[in-house]
């Protein structure tokens, strides 16, 4: 008579630390910045400050918290199949056994809640463009299996958050949201294009779509440098719209030279330095976007 093997213990309950790791949360520097961005330069155009108000400033934040730890919680559960099979994701938290499926999709949950309360908070027009923002959060882990234009998908999606910290000031869209979007979409196509080439031959094997997979390394590191030339020149043109001063004009050409550096460490023989380009310089570049901003702003409330 076999005897029948040992029940497995369940697995632990996943610490905060754990689901903060899941859904990268230190990336959110990317996109708040440009929402907070989006707040000031609405509220210096309308209100004549630049300080969109504290209730707006905390509304805008937990939105932006809760709507990419939704994209990301759903993000992992969706492609743990894929991450399972990749040597570079494979330790990720639902592939390595730390979080279950079913415990990201809670977390999702609860996201989506949270999103959608402070959308309403917000007014009348996040409220009702939170559904379309719901598909675009979601449906981003599905584009890389239908079309090498994810990294479009990518951009839009991200770029929501500039123009919806301009809108949770204004109420409408204006010039200046609709340039802020296109910014974060050009931009994000080329740091994303650049992160995907990591996954070359992994993408190439398992029929996933990205711009590297399509076009190959050298031509992907082209398009990646072409968008960030166009997403500079937008950074200038938003300047000129909004007739900021020296402060936001100093910050372009800061965030422009840390392009070029992305671009300089990286190429197709040396992929190594691939992490930093999409990290640690695009990290300083939200950040540098955020301080030039609230120094413009300032300026012109205070001086001008």
């Amino acid at each position: 008579m076999t005897t029948p093997p040992a029940a497995q213990p369940p697995a632990p309950r996943p610490s905060l630390k754990t689901y903060l790791n899941l859904v990268k949360f230190e990336h959110t520097v990317f996109a708040l910045p440009f929402a907070y961005a989006g707040m000031f330069l609405a509220a210096q155009q309308h209100l004549g400050t630049g300080w969109p108000g504290w209730s707006t400033l905390l509304w805008v934040t937990v939105a932006m918290a809760g709507a990419r730890t939704a994209a990301m919680g759903a993000n992992r559960v969706i492609d743990r199949a894929i991450d399972a099979r990749n040597p570079r994701t494979a330790g990720r938290e639902i592939p390595a056994g730390q979080v279950r499926p079913a415990q990201a999709w809670g977390l999702v949950a609860v996201s989506v809640v949270v999103m959608g309360f402070a959308a309403w908070q917000l007014g009348p027009l996040p409220t009702l463009l939170m559904p379309l923002a719901l598909l675009f959060l979601i449906g981003y882990s599905y584009m890389k299996r239908i079309t090498w234009l994810c990294h479009v998908w990518l951009g839009i999606t991200d770029g929501a958050a500039a123009a919806g910290g301009w809108i949770a000031v204004t109420g409408r869209f204006d010039a200046g949201a609709w340039i802020l979007w296109a910014i974060v979409i050009f931009w994000m196509i080329g740091l994303d294009t650049i992160y995907a080439t990591l996954d070359y031959d992994f993408d190439r094997a398992n029929n996933i779509k990205s711009i590297p997979a399509r076009f190959g390394i050298p031509a992907a590191l082209r398009i990646a440098a072409v968008s960030h030339a166009i997403t500079f020149l937008l950074l200038v043109a938003l300047g000129v719209v909004l007739h900021t001063s020296f402060w936001y004009d100093l910050a372009v050409l800061v965030m422009g030279g840390i392009l070029l550096y992305e671009h300089r460490i990286v190429n197709p023989s040396d992929l190594t330095k691939a992490n930093i380009a999409f990290f640690d310089a695009n990290m300083w570049l939200a950040l540098t976007m955020l301080a030039g901003v609230i120094a413009d702003v300032a300026w012109r409330t205070l001086v001008m």
